[in-house]
């Protein structure tokens, strides 16, 4: 292969959980080599992360592990080319002296979570645009700990992209064929399912009797889901576990119109739910009995009161700012403590690492408990429903009934309005100058300035706008019990981006 070699290169940047790129434009082999270099650098001159190296001498220790002998663990997923790109970046980390576990098949990006953390290794890179069109890739790097990486790690990486040379891109092997001896391939599998059988209660799920179908969205859950299930005593009927580089030209999320064909399925072949994952397997996606979509926020909701009321499980629980207030209410009823986060689950995981919390959320299909790694798993989502329908005996939609009845229905939505790059800099401006004082004829009670601006009524509905960290949108969110209220924020939230307040 040829590589025409240019340090006229597009700058990589991290979003809220990595860097992403469209492929043979921004995304190709030399940028990879550019990004792993730069953490090559980060993670020999800086692997404690200014953490004074006790966590980090900590997590080294438990496996005999020295900082003289990194290892990093490399995986991928199922998108155009990801497997090659990821043996350029193995052979990169190779090429400064770093050993690699690179994973032999596509694998879901908190199994490499995982495995940093199991294997005491330095870090973890995964080939993956996770929710990103078909068209992109990119770069998700996991810190020692197993979570992802905070503002203070992705800063340190870019900031080291200015000393990647021309001459150690033309020494590093680009050709995808290469093999080096610092790459071993790994599967990471049977370690993942150990550990997911020591934290979810197997023994409950196969005298239960459940029958669920299972859809990986074409991504890299489809050899991890099914078969654990099915190890495990659920009958499964299994939906696109193929590879389709092309996604089936569906969105790359669980919401209900990209889980048509699982909402279809269930019903039709009167099983219990369906389980879904999204391409990188990192978020979840609930169907009923009745092929009815769960929400996040409620399947959050329902899997805390599961957790606590079940399991007697304790300590503090954690979500987003803009995630349903229906956490808390279930916390209040248990004696639990909340904290509140910016959007972004590395912030969440940030106060999961502390060992105080047992579980963390996020509206967007993001969940983690504090026996698992601190960073969200869609797959461990999954499992959590099915073991509490094992432990209830109950259909999903009997136990959202009751829930309702005991904590009310909350409804929540969450809608993108486009502007103009950079647009939501002079609706911030305005807000701060003069924020308004009632969304229509609502009277605001508070406004929390965590992420973007929450405007927060009395009754506890409350409307939010904050910038989008990838996309030239305004993520706009509003919850409320009363649906005529619930329309009104949300008119009112259109009305503060058009600049009509």
């Amino acid at each position: 292969m040829v590589y025409f070699y240019t340090m006229q290169a597009q700058p990589i940047k991290f979003g809220t959980a990595g860097w992403r790129a469209q492929i043979a434009d921004g995304f190709t082999a030399i940028n990879v080599q550019r990004l792993t270099h730069a953490l090559s650098s980060h993670v020999k001159e800086n692997p404690d992360y200014g953490f004074k190296g006790d966590e980090y001498s900590r997590h080294l220790s438990l496996a005999g592990a020295s900082q003289k002998a990194p290892v990093v663990i490399v995986g991928y997923d199922t998108r155009y080319m990801s497997e090659y790109f990821a043996r350029v970046a193995a052979n990169t980390l190779a090429s400064n002296a770093i050993t690699v576990h690179l994973s032999k098949t596509a694998v879901p990006a908190p199994v490499v979570g995982w495995a940093v953390h199991s294997l005491r290794a330095v870090g973890g890179m995964t080939v993956t645009a996770s929710t990103g069109p078909y068209t992109a890739n990119g770069v998700k790097w996991t810190p020692f700990w197993g979570g992802q990486a905070i503002p203070e790690v992705t800063g340190d990486i870019e900031a080291r992209l200015s000393g990647v040379t021309l001459t150690m891109l033309k020494n590093t092997p680009a050709d995808f064929s290469y093999e080096s001896p610092l790459v071993d391939l790994a599967d990471f599998r049977p370690g993942y399912f150990r550990h997911l059988a020591e934290i979810i209660d197997v023994k409950r799920i196969k005298k239960s009797g459940l029958k669920a179908a299972v859809d990986p969205l074409y991504g890299s859950a489809a050899g991890y889901l099914r078969p654990f299930l099915e190890e495990n005593g659920v009958r499964v009927t299994p939906l696109h576990e193929e590879r389709d580089v092309l996604f089936g030209g569906l969105a790359l999320y669980t919401g209900p119109e990209t889980l048509s064909a699982l909402r279809k399925t269930v019903p039709a072949n009167r099983l219990d739910l369906g389980l879904a994952c999204d391409c990188d397997g990192d978020r979840f996606g609930i169907v009923d009995a009745d092929g009815a979509w769960v929400s996040p926020n409620e399947v959050l909701a329902l899997v805390l009161e599961h957790l606590v009321k079940n399991r007697g499980m304790k300590g503090r629980v954690c979500r987003s700012v803009v995630t349903s207030h229906l956490i808390d209410a279930v916390a209040r009823a248990h004696g639990l403590e909340v904290r509140e986060t910016p959007v972004g689950f590395k912030f969440i995981g940030e106060l999961m690492r502390t060992g105080q919390y047992l579980m963390g959320g996020e509206e967007s299909g993001g969940l983690s408990i504090g026996s698992h790694i601190p960073d969200k798993d869609g797959m461990l989502a999954c499992l959590l429903v099915v073991e509490m329908l094992a432990w209830e005996k109950k259909p999903l939609a009997v136990i959202r009934q009751e829930f309702r009845k005991r904590y009310g229905h909350s409804q929540s939505v969450k809608i993108s309005v486009p502007v103009e790059q950079g647009g939501f800099q002079p609706i911030e401006e305005r807000l701060l100058v003069k924020p308004p004082l009632d969304l229509g004829k609502l009277s605001v009670w508070r406004i929390d300035q965590t992420d973007g601006f929450k405007f927060i009524l009395k009754d506890g509905s409350w409307l939010g706008l904050r910038p989008s960290g990838s996309e030239p949108v305004v993520r706009l969110y509003a919850e409320s019990q009363d649906q005529r209220k619930l329309d009104q924020l949300l008119e009112a939230g259109k009305k503060i981006i058009k600049g009509d307040f």
